[in-house]
C-alpha cells in the first residue's frame, strides 16, 4: 500500500519550495543596515572596476603578432617567396586530407573550380558551392587567411615562405598562374580574380554612415 504526504507536511514543503524559489530570484541575500548603508554612500559617479574583472591587457608584442592584416592591394605583405612546385609538396603534406587532392574537396571546403566564363550565380543560387576561383574577389586574401588560420590543427605555424608556397600553388589550381609560377609581394597584388567586381567595398569612416 503507497503512503501518500500528509495535507499539512506537504502545504509546509510547498511553502519551503516557493521561499526558496522566490529567494533565487531576488538575491537570497537579506538586506541588512550594513548593505543599505554601503549602498547609499556609494560615489553614483564611479566606474566599474572592468567590464567583467577579467582578462589583461595585451602586450605590445602580443598585438604585434595579431596585426597581420593583408589589404586587398597587398599592403602589409611580408619579403619572401613561393613557388607553386614548393607549394605543391606543403599542400599534400598538410591539406591533402581536409580540402581533397588538388583542392577538389574533403571533409572541409573546395578550394579549386572556376565556372564557365566565370559566371557568377551565387544570388540565384545560394547552395551554389563557393571556391576561390569562382567566389574570393582578391588573391591578396588567400594569403592572409592561410597564414592566419591554417592548418586547422596549427593556425599561425607556416613561415611566410610557406605561405606564398601554398598561395602559389592554390592559384594555379584555380588557373590564375601557371605552373612555373613564383608569388611574392609584388606579383600577388597584381593577379586580378574574376569575381573582383562582384562585391560593394565597405567604406565607412569613423562610424555608422556609408559614403
Amino acid at each position: 500500500m503507497t503512503r501518500g504526504i500528509a495535507p499539512q507536511r506537504l502545504q509546509s514543503l510547498t511553502i519551503s519550495v516557493l521561499s526558496c524559489v522566490v529567494g533565487m530570484v531576488l538575491g537570497c541575500a537579506p538586506a541588512t543596515n550594513q548593505n543599505l548603508e554601503s549602498n547609499n554612500n556609494a560615489d553614483p559617479t564611479a566606474q566599474p572596476a572592468g567590464h567583467f574583472a577579467i582578462g589583461r591587457t595585451p602586450t605590445p608584442r602580443e598585438i604585434t603578432a595579431w596585426n597581420i592584416d593583408i589589404m586587398p592591394d597587398g599592403e602589409g605583405l611580408p619579403t619572401g617567396s613561393g613557388t607553386v612546385a614548393e607549394g605543391r609538396e606543403l599542400y599534400l603534406a598538410q591539406c591533402k586530407n581536409c580540402h581533397g587532392l588538388e583542392g577538389r574537396g574533403g571533409p572541409f571546403d573546395r578550394l579549386a573550380g572556376r565556372l564557365p566564363e566565370d559566371a557568377f550565380p551565387f544570388d540565384q543560387d545560394p547552395l551554389a558551392k563557393h571556391t576561390i576561383g569562382n567566389y574570393w574577389p582578391f588573391s591578396t586574401t588567400i594569403f592572409d587567411y592561410t597564414r592566419r588560420a591554417m592548418p586547422m590543427d596549427r593556425p599561425g605555424s607556416l613561415e611566410d615562405n610557406e605561405v606564398y608556397a601554398l598561395t602559389a600553388y592554390l592559384l594555379f589550381l584555380n588557373d590564375f598562374v601557371g605552373e612555373e609560377a613564383r608569388i611574392d609581394r609584388e606579383t600577388l597584388p597584381t593577379i586580378v580574380m574574376p569575381s573582383r567586381d562582384r562585391f560593394i567595398r565597405d567604406d565607412r569612416r569613423g562610424g555608422p554612415e556609408i559614403r
